[in-house]
C-alpha cells in the first residue's frame, strides 16, 4: 500500500508561489460561468418560448444542443484555427481590410482569455441548459399570459412581470448547483483551449491544470 500523505499536497499546493493566482484564476472564471452562461441560458429559453412558427422552432432547438456533443478537442481545434497567428480567421480578416496581425497567444492578451473561454463554454452549455428553463416557462400558468394581454401588457412587460418572476426560483437552484461547483475547473476544456502556452499562464491557470502540470 501507498503511505499515507495526510495533508502534504495541501501544503506543496499552499506554498506555491502559483497558489494565489491559479485560486483567483479559477474563482474569476467561474463566476464569469455563471453570469454570462446563466443570462444566455435563460434568454435563449425565453426567445425560443415566444417563437410560434413550429418548423423554426423544431430546427433551432436542434441547432442549440449540437454544441454539447461537440468534444473541448474539436472546440480546441476551433479556436486554434481562429486564432493562430499566421493562418487564423481572425488575422485573416485583419490583413483582408489592410490591419495588422494580432498574435493572441501573446503575454500581453492574456486578460482576453477568461472572455474567449467563457464564450466558447457559453457557447457549448447554453443550449443544454436552456432545455431546463424553456421546461420552467412551459409550465406557467397561460391564463396569467392572456389575462395581462387583455390588461394591455406588451410582450417584453410580460416577460419582466409574468415569466421572469416564474422561473426565478428555477434560476436561483441552477446557481445554487453551479456554485457548489465553483473551485472545480473543467481540465479538458482549459487543456485544450490554453495547451502548454505559458505566456497566458498568469490569467487562464486553474486549480486543475495547475495540479495537472506539477503531477508531471
Amino acid at each position: 500500500f501507498s503511505p499515507f500523505v495526510g495533508l502534504k499536497n495541501f501544503e506543496y499546493f499552499f506554498k506555491s508561489s502559483w497558489a494565489w493566482t491559479v485560486t483567483r484564476n479559477t474563482l474569476v472564471i467561474n463566476i464569469l460561468f455563471l453570469i454570462v452562461g446563466t443570462v444566455c441560458s435563460v434568454v435563449l429559453a425565453i426567445v425560443l418560448n415566444e417563437v410560434k412558427a413550429k418548423k423554426f422552432l423544431k430546427v433551432s432547438q436542434s441547432m442549440m444542443l449540437f454544441p454539447y456533443f461537440i468534444s473541448w478537442v474539436i472546440v480546441g481545434v476551433f479556436v486554434y484555427n481562429i486564432f493562430n497567428y499566421e493562418t487564423g480567421i481572425l488575422n485573416s480578416v485583419l490583413t483582408f481590410f489592410g490591419a495588422e496581425k494580432v498574435n493572441m497567444y501573446d503575454a500581453s492578451k492574456a486578460g482576453i482569455w477568461p472572455w474567449i473561454i467563457c464564450l466558447f463554454n457559453s457557447w457549448k452549455w447554453c443550449g443544454y441548459n436552456s432545455v431546463i428553463y424553456i421546461a420552467a416557462i412551459t409550465g406557467v400558468d397561460a391564463e396569467i399570459h392572456e389575462a395581462a394581454s387583455i390588461d394591455g401588457a406588451n410582450i417584453f412587460e410580460r416577460i419582466r412581470y409574468i415569466t421572469i418572476p416564474c422561473i426565478l426560483p428555477t434560476i436561483i437552484t441552477m446557481l445554487l448547483l453551479q456554485v457548489g461547483r465553483i473551485l472545480r475547473g473543467d481540465f479538458e476544456m482549459f487543456y485544450q483551449i490554453v495547451g502548454n502556452n505559458g505566456q497566458l499562464f498568469n490569467k487562464t491557470d486553474v486549480i486543475d491544470t495547475y495540479v495537472f502540470r506539477s503531477l508531471l
